[in-house]
C-alpha cells in the first residue's frame, strides 16, 4: 500500500530565499543544481517570479484550497434569531388559545351536568 501523495507548501519567506538563491547563480548549470537540491521545478520559479513582480505579497504565501467562506452580515444573523423567536411565541400563543377553548368546553360542560342534575 503507498502513502497517498500531499500537496507541497512553500512558505512566503522560503521563495523568497529561493528566488533570491536563483538570482545569484551565474555559473551553467548552477541553476539546475540549486533547484535539484531543492526538488523544485523551474515552473516554480517562473510562478514565483511573475507574483514578485506584479508585487503581490498574497501570491508569495500558500493559498488555502476549497470553497471561500461566505461574509455573514450580523443583521441577517439577528433577524434569523428573531424570525426563531417569533416561531416559539406563535406556538406557544397556538398553545395556550388550545388550553382556553378546552377550558371553555369543560365549564359548559360542567354548567351543562349541574343544570341536569336539579330537577
Amino acid at each position: 500500500m503507498t502513502a497517498k501523495a500531499t500537496r507541497r507548501r512553500f512558505t512566503a519567506q522560503y521563495k523568497r530565499s529561493i528566488l533570491e538563491q536563483a538570482d545569484a547563480c551565474n555559473e551553467t548549470g548552477e541553476l539546475s543544481a540549486l533547484l535539484r537540491r531543492e526538488g523544485l521545478y523551474s515552473s516554480h520559479l517562473h510562478a514565483w517570479r511573475r507574483a514578485k513582480e506584479k508585487s503581490e505579497l498574497e501570491a508569495l504565501s500558500p493559498k488555502k484550497r476549497g470553497p471561500k467562506p461566505k461574509n455573514v452580515d450580523p443583521r441577517d444573523l439577528r433577524i434569523a434569531k428573531l424570525e426563531r423567536l417569533l416561531a416559539k411565541e406563535r406556538a406557544r400563543r397556538k398553545q395556550a388559545e388550545g388550553l382556553v377553548e378546552l377550558q371553555k368546553k369543560v365549564a359548559a360542560l360542567f354548567d351543562d351536568m349541574a343544570k341536569n342534575e336539579m330537577p
